[in-house]
């Protein structure tokens, strides 16, 4: 139950501070749709999106409208394809264009789930399913593709590795007319979770229940404002502040969470705990960061304060809800948060300090534009170095980068709605080639070991 108070005080982060719930994520079980060809399965699993998620959209609407808090995106996650397709993965695509016939019908802005899980070895399969991406997301809108290419458990499929990078490159050369959007939809992780509700790399994990319902919020604006008001504090004081500030956030999650399942019929997954940026001022984690002290972000002592605000972020929160899950933290897009744009422009951060930071924060190099002729054993290697930030640290990383056809460093791409502009960033000159086709598999660490 609200106070008064406390009514009167998340009105107020909604109408000064960008308070919103970013997402409510329905994630609906696929394999009750596998059929004998791809066409059958297409169609059983296009009338099972919509009879499931039907209400997703007028329910969200209702519950914003009456509770008078923003729910920016309602979003649809998917059991990996690879999996529901694994009988014809040549046919795939069927199955992909269904999804997103069924999220364009739906009114729902992304689907998640054109996904394969190979992070300790690629089957026969799932190598033919993977050579779809490509294809699948230049002819499609609203769908999304992630791979799970590692974990602490399992070590780094480095073959899986080499193909995304080549993976990456064909999709950007496909949607090459609208600056390689299509990478903007493809995701590649190491320890990918089952209920992350965030596109682009949002499935519904074969653990999870037939439906469920994740939401994730986001309150950058709040936390920044909050702390605006103690500007001389010490950072015990700033991270006690934070804390209950995220608190604050997330018990709004918990209430639209709870509401949305019971009106939809679907259990209620998680909420998830992250601030995720978008390129409105006032709605940035680079300025949160620059609030604590920092005179830009990037700058020497940025891993320092994004680690202590990833952190108090998720001890606030993980009081507020029941259910936590997710990926829960802070992003860093690079194009989705206008403190890291023009920090970007500038010059004041690049693609290592990033790397850096992704080592204490959520998810990782994330909406990236790196010039065009990038090799794709380049963005290999880069997939690599996050996934052994995640082995290692036994957390989710991940890459989004966007070779841009036709740019080089110095321009700037636009995306535009959440997905904003990117200034091209330089990546490093030096040939990976050999490293990344010795392909094979990287061991887990020792602390793997745990049984």
């Amino acid at each position: 139950m609200f106070t008064k108070n406390q009514v009167f005080e998340t009105i107020e982060m909604v109408e000064k501070e960008h308070l919103d719930i970013r997402t409510v994520t329905m994630g609906v079980s696929l394999l009750p749709c596998i059929r004998e060809t791809a066409e059958k399965t297409a169609e059983a699993v296009y009338d099972r999106v919509m009879k499931k998620a039907e209400r997703l959209v007028p329910t969200a609407d209702a519950i914003s409208a009456e509770y008078g808090i923003p729910i920016v995106n309602k979003r649809v996650s998917v059991t990996p394809v690879s999996l529901v397709t694994a009988a014809f993965p040549e046919e795939s695509a069927a199955v992909g264009r269904a999804l997103d016939r069924a999220a364009r019908e739906l009114g729902v802005d992304f689907l998640g789930g054109y996904s394969a899980l190979v992070h300790k070895g690629t089957a026969e399969y799932e190598e033919k399913f993977l050579r779809t991406i490509p294809e699948v997301l230049a002819t499609t809108q609203r769908l999304c593709s992630s791979v799970n290419v590692g974990s602490s458990r399992s070590g780094i499929n480095m073959d899986a590795v080499r193909a995304m990078g080549e993976i990456v490159k064909e999709t950007a050369s496909l949607t090459a007319d609208s600056g390689g959007i299509g990478c903007c939809k493809l995701v590649t992780f190491c320890n990918a979770v089952e209920d992350n509700p965030f596109m682009a790399g949002a499935f519904h994990g074969v653990g999870e229940a037939d439906t469920v319902i994740n939401v994730g919020v986001s309150g950058p604006g709040v936390v920044r404002h909050a702390l605006s008001f103690c500007p001389d504090a010490d950072l015990t004081d700033a991270a006690e502040l934070i804390k209950k500030t995220a608190f604050k956030i997330t018990r709004v999650g918990q209430l639209i969470a709870r509401e949305a399942s019971a009106r939809l019929g679907a259990r209620f997954g998680i909420v998830d705990l992250s601030l995720a940026p978008t390129p409105a001022r006032g709605d940035s984690v680079a300025h949160i960061l620059e609030e604590l002290g920092l005179s830009v972000v990037g700058m020497h002592g940025t891993t320092a304060a994004l680690a202590m605000l990833n952190d108090a972020v998720k001890k606030g929160g993980v009081m507020a809800s029941s259910r936590v899950g997710g990926l829960s933290g802070a992003f860093i897009p690079v194009s989705e948060d206008i403190g890291m744009i023009e920090s970007a422009e500038a010059g004041n951060i690049s693609i290592d300090k990033l790397e850096a930071m992704t080592s204490v924060c959520s998810v990782g190099l994330d909406m990236i534009a790196i010039p065009g002729d990038t090799p794709a054993t380049t963005v290999s290697a880069m997939i690599a170095d996050e996934a052994a930030i995640g082995m290692i640290n036994n957390k989710t990383t991940a890459v989004r980068v966007i070779p841009v056809p036709g740019k080089s460093v110095g321009d700037v791409v636009e995306f535009g709605g959440l997905l904003g502009r990117a200034p091209v960033m330089p990546v490093h000159s030096g040939d990976a080639s050999k490293f990344i086709g010795r392909g094979g598999l990287i061991p887990a660490p020792i602390h793997s070991f745990k049984n």
